[in-house]
């Protein structure tokens, strides 16, 4: 191979590269919190399985710190 078609390749390999890692990432659902609170993913994602648009609930628990609206903290 060619010294400049193999530098071609390395640097279209590392922008590549680049690119894969700092693309934007969906948001998604943490189980986490569904298995803090006892809930579905649903209760608070349009989407029974989670992540996407929120719920009016899913909003009132991301405005109360992602803490179950109503509850006082222990």
């Amino acid at each position: 191979m060619n010294v400049k078609v193999l530098g071609a390749v390395v640097a279209a390999l590392a922008v590549g590269g680049v690119l894969t890692i700092a693309a934007p990432k969906p948001a998604a659902a943490l189980p986490a919190y569904a298995a803090a609170t006892g809930k579905a993913c649903g209760a608070c994602h349009a989407n029974p399985a989670g992540g996407g648009p929120r719920t009016a609930f899913g909003e009132a628990f991301a405005a109360n710190g992602h803490k179950l609206p109503g509850k006082k903290p222990k």
